[in-house]
Formats: structure tokens, sequence, C-alpha cells
């Protein structure tokens, strides 16, 4: 999957908080972003769930 760059502009104390979140789960800030992002996508219903390769083998 190709990742897309773009310039973010956000408020500092929100980049503050974030980037301690990050740290506590052991991502980078962009990987929170990122997670979170995919996170409410799902929970919303805007993106399908993915099926990894191997699992969609085992039911056919």
């Amino acid at each position: 999957m190709a990742k897309k760059s773009f310039v973010l502009r956000i408020d500092e104390s929100t980049f503050k908080l974030l980037e301690k979140w990050a740290s506590d789960e052991f991502r980078s800030v962009n990987g929170q972003i990122e997670y979170l992002l995919n996170e409410n996508l799902l929970s919303s219903g805007r993106k399908k769930k993915e099926v990894a390769k191997d699992e969609s083998k085992k039911e056919k």
C-alpha cells in the first residue's frame, strides 16, 4: 500500500497529547494518528475490515 504525504497543522497542546499517547503505546506520532484514523473509519462503517490473505485461503 502506497502512503500519501501531506502537511498537518495541529494545535501544539493536541500534538503533545498525541505524542505522549503514541509513546505510551510504543508508536510514532504518525503511526498513532494513522491508527486512530483507521479505528474510527472501521467503527463508523466507512471502511471494511480487511481479511488477511492466509485467512481468506482457509475459508475456501
